[in-house]
């Protein structure tokens, strides 16, 4: 069977696209430094004090171990400050057993009652920032596990890359196949919208990294940039802080880590695209149409591509972009760790992450809303945010 006319072209403009990124990615990601090499195992210069924020509700499974991981940290004039964020089971209770071991060093905050026109992660974190008094601050989630020269390592970079927002790619742990499939193609696919090897460069304002688990920032810069005060409907803080520090002109640096910072996303590759029902359609700012536009970019650059093995027209071009593919899956893998061979199953991962999408798109109309850390949060009131010019 002959393929339709215009197929061809698609399919070699898809291979371009492909290989262009892959070459592109192969040359940048090897300009971001890896802060495990010895070379980085330093004191921060002057030794700045640093606190670590981190908002927690309903954490009681992985919150001690969280804390457990910070409070063993090498770093010089480093504290915590835990959020007890509303929480209904035992986190604010393991929160202060642990500050009761380790006065000084652990401080509980607890918040009972979330005011109006915030989101309850926001909030935990702003309200922790007006207790810190420091020279950097940390935001990071409750579940998230450090290696005890984590900390030190990220603050000696910052310093010595005078960076006022330093982001360091948390290791996913895995402990499933899907979760492997999915996350290995959530690795690839996030190298399209941004170029993170240019985080740094202040003229490409597009290019900005923003990982809610690990937030490094100057604290004068974080006043600069208004606080969370600035987001406080932003369910996508960590990527609208970024986006601001690029903006404003301020100094974003991005590293890898490999195995510094672990974070377990769900259980299986359902439970990540569970998780995402609350992001996925917030990143299109709730625009059904920008979302549809995603939907079908997806299915031609990621599924179209094994279609196309199927004519003899469009077989090379097709094999051309599998090849690219396996290539950013490799490149991506050597920092997060996770194995090229799930690049076998990326069409798979694709309809999982559109029925991901589609499936944050229906709920969030369907519901009127987003339910985000036991509250309720209006669409109307979501899309009434304007986005940073």
């Amino acid at each position: 069977m002959n393929s339709p006319h215009f197929l061809p072209y698609l399919a070699w403009l898809v291979a371009i696209a492909w290989v262009w990124k892959a070459v592109d990615a192969a040359r940048g990601l090897s300009l971001i430094p890896d802060i495990t090499l010895p070379e980085y195992d330093v004191t921060p210069e002057g030794e700045p004090s640093l606190i670590v924020i981190v908002p927690a509700r309903n954490e009681a499974v992985d919150i001690a171990a969280c804390l457990q991981s910070l409070l063993q940290q090498d770093c010089a004039n480093l504290r915590i400050i835990a959020v007890d964020d509303r929480s209904t089971d035992a986190t604010g209770a393991i929160m202060e057993a642990l500050a009761a071991e380790h006065p000084g060093k652990l401080q509980v905050l607890h918040v009972t009652e979330l005011p109006s026109g915030w989101l309850g992660k926001t909030h935990a974190m702003s309200f922790a920032a007006h207790h810190a008094t420091s020279d950097y601050l940390l935001f990071t989630d409750g579940d998230i596990l450090f290696r005890p020269d984590a900390c030190r390592r990220c603050l000696a970079q910052a310093v010595a890359s005078n960076a006022d927002h330093f982001v360091t790619l948390p290791t996913p742990t895995i402990k499933s196949r899907g979760e492997g499939m999915l996350l290995g193609f959530l690795q690839v696919l996030g190298l399209w919208p941004t170029r993170p090897w240019r985080a740094d460069d202040p003229s490409a304002t597009r290019d900005f990294v923003g990982i809610g688990a690990f937030c490094l920032l100057r604290a004068s810069a974080y006043r600069q940039l208004g606080g969370f005060e600035a987001f406080r409907m932003e369910i996508l803080e960590d990527l609208t802080l970024a986006r601001r520090v690029k903006l404003m002109g301020l100094r974003q640096r991005v590293a890898v880590s490999p195995g510094l910072i672990r974070v377990h996303w769900a259980p299986g590759a359902l439970g990540v695209v569970g998780v995402m029902t609350k992001n996925l359609f917030a990143v299109f700012r709730f625009h059904i149409s920008f979302l549809l536009i995603a939907c079908a970019w997806i299915a031609l650059f990621y599924l179209a591509p094994i279609a196309f093995l199927a004519w003899s027209a469009t077989r090379i071009p097709a094999i051309i972009t599998l090849a690219a593919i396996f290539l950013l899956y490799r490149l991506a893998g050597r920092l997060s760790g996770i194995s090229t061979w799930y690049a076998t199953l990326f069409p798979v991962s694709a309809a999982l992450f559109l029925y991901g999408l589609l499936r944050s798109m229906v709920i969030t109309l369907t519901q009127g809303g987003v339910t985000w850390r036991g509250t309720f949060y209006p669409l109307a009131e979501l899309r009434s945010k304007k986005p940073l010019s």
